[in-house]
């Protein structure tokens, strides 16, 4: 049984797009160190704490200069149930709009400069503005999430979201109410930091998708080490391969096109050339139906 899970869950790693591929990658982390916790934290109840705290940042400086990595693993680990699911069904809801109108090579960029930003915020904040007593540390996909939520709100605020019991709200509207609800927690929550980590991850989002319409891709480096990284799990044969591959909109392989399938191709891209640039809402009606059939095929 085990074997066919795991299996599939590679499969599925290698199949899938970056949104599942980060996914997968904060629910191993998150099954890891709970598992971790449950053998641990009878015997040695501190143990837990001091494994878990190496890969997160601090508001001590000192604890990051000699934990580089942390800048970067703090956004992988998290805690509690509720916290990452509700970080992952934002990456998934959010994600999926980005990686559908950008491409889904942004993604891990846009993650990794959220998360980055975050964890800025929350360290200059809590060691300038003093609201932290002693030593703290921060975990949590919540700025990269937060990134992924105001780039689908910058890229296409009318796109239509169907809620439950609500209904269809624009996507604008969506994405105010979660702003909101950070900056009005910032007075009186116990959680203080954790929600200038948020807004740090949203400004990135912002930033991110403005430079992008400015003709500036900052998600190049670590578009980078993501081709070398998947180029590597991929093997010597299917990097092979990959040269005659081109990439679907939602940056899944496909092979090359001809005919009536190849202009349907070069009409989807020239849709999505004109989205970074200008916007969801600078499309047609007709463009807009055409980039959601395609989008099904």
């Amino acid at each position: 049984m085990f074997q066919s899970i795991i299996q599939d869950v590679r499969n599925e790693f290698q199949k899938g797009n970056m949104i599942t591929r980060l996914i997968f990658i904060n629910l191993f982390v998150y099954i890891a160190l709970n598992l971790l916790y449950v053998f641990l934290h009878g015997a040695a109840p501190g143990l837990y704490d001091s494994i878990r705290n190496v890969f997160a940042l601090s508001n001590d400086w000192m604890h990051n200069l000699t934990h580089p990595w942390a800048w970067i693993t703090h956004m992988f680990v998290h805690d509690g149930f509720w916290h990452i699911l509700w970080n992952m069904l934002f990456l998934y809801w959010f994600g999926r709009i980005v990686g559908d109108l950008i491409g889904d090579h942004h993604m891990l960029p846009i993650y990794i400069y959220g998360g980055l930003l975050g964890g800025i915020a929350f360290v200059l904040s809590a060691t300038t503005l003093g609201y932290i007593s002693g030593t703290s540390y921060a975990i949590g996909a919540s700025g990269a999430t937060m990134a992924i939520v105001l780039a689908a709100g910058v890229i296409a605020p009318d796109y239509m979201m169907r809620l439950l019991i609500i209904g269809s709200v624009k996507l604008k509207y969506i994405v105010l109410a979660i702003l909101l609800l950070d900056i009005f927690r910032l007075a009186g929550s116990t959680n203080v930091g954790g929600h200038v980590a948020h807004l740090g991850g949203a400004a990135m989002g912002w930033f991110y998708i403005y430079a992008l319409r400015s003709g500036v891709e900052i998600g190049k480096p670590v578009m980078k080490v993501q081709n070398m990284v998947l180029a590597i799990l991929e093997g010597p044969k299917k990097r092979r391969k990959s040269k005659a591959r081109v990439y679907d909109m939602r940056g899944e392989p496909r092979q090359p096109k001809s005919g009536r399938e190849a202009d349907v191709q070069e009409t989807v891209d020239a849709i999505l050339d004109k989205i970074s640039q200008k916007g969801y809402d600078s499309l047609s009606e007709e463009e807009k139906e055409f980039l959601y059939q395609a989008s099904k095929k």
